[in-house]
């Protein structure tokens, strides 16, 4: 976390050695100075001989369809040149769940072929992920959804006109880099919406059912244990963290969030902190 902390990302792939490698970008950030910084740290400081692919036909609010084009997009790459040694997602929540979700089935093809294999129930069978997937470093651009903390990715669900996901503990990225300068940008509404996006998350999570009170009782074995375990002891604490830090500073992020430092800098650490908290509690 901090101002500029993304120039270190190709400081990261090089101590990863990760010379192929998979940047998931929105379309609008490719044309912003987030994107110029990124791939000016990559080319500065990746290891020797890397190459980047860049995928940037992310879809706000992505559904099956735009998730299976990008799930298409990495398996052909992977068919054709071998797998990938990193993945980096640079954008919103959206961007950051179809990373997660390509690098899944780029990594672990479903044993029936079918997309919904790996989907919550009751649309999907839910079946847990078998195996750990490639380094996946998440830079977020909005303070948000907290995606680069938890191991969830959303879609709309065409067919059946309803909203779900995919969640296991190994969706959840490798790292995450939290730079508040990547979020100058955001419009007013943008950072008003994007705040709300915290704020609900965190009280969401805080009053979810508690993990002892959740129906079905404790998991058969731990790999099969919800992503979503109930409001806790530890959900808790970053829930509340994060509801007051948005009482204190989505105000004042909403009102100027160029111009504001301290307020965008507080939203972008309580945007990870709701993450976390409903990462585990669910919402």
């Amino acid at each position: 976390f901090g101002p500029s902390s993304m120039s270190e990302i190709g400081h990261d792939l090089k101590y990863m050695n990760a010379k192929r490698i998979l940047l998931f970008v929105d379309p609008h950030v490719r044309t912003l100075e987030p994107f110029t910084n990124v791939m000016t740290s990559i080319e500065q400081h990746a290891p020797q001989g890397h190459h980047v692919d860049i995928y940037y036909e992310i879809t706000v609010e992505p559904n099956n369809v735009s998730f299976q084009h990008a799930i298409d997009y990495a398996t052909n790459q992977t068919s054709l040149h071998g797998s990938y040694d990193a993945v980096i997602a640079l954008g919103g929540g959206s961007t950051i769940d179809t990373a997660k979700v390509a690098n899944l089935y780029a990594c672990h093809p479903p044993p029936n072929d079918d997309f919904y294999d790996y989907v919550n129930p009751p649309l999907g069978k839910g079946l847990p992920v078998p195996g750990p997937l490639t380094p996946l470093i998440a830079i977020p651009t909005t303070a948000g959804t907290g995606s680069e903390t938890t191991g969830v990715a959303i879609f709309d669900d065409a067919p059946t006109r309803s909203k779900t996901g995919i969640a296991h503990r190994r969706l959840r990225p490798t790292l995450g880099i939290v730079d508040p300068n990547n979020m100058r940008s955001m419009s007013a509404s943008v950072a008003r919406y994007s705040g709300m996006d915290v704020l609900c998350h965190a009280l969401e999570s805080y009053t979810a059912v508690p993990y002892g009170l959740r129906p079905g009782g404790r998991a058969a074995s731990p790999i099969l244990r919800p992503a979503y375990q109930g409001s806790n002891p530890i959900s808790d604490i970053w829930s509340l963290h994060a509801l007051r830090e948005c009482v204190a500073y989505l105000p004042r992020m909403a009102r100027d969030p160029a111009g504001d430092d301290e307020a965008r800098s507080k939203m972008c650490l309580a945007a990870s902190a709701a993450g976390m908290g409903f990462g585990n509690a669910g919402v």
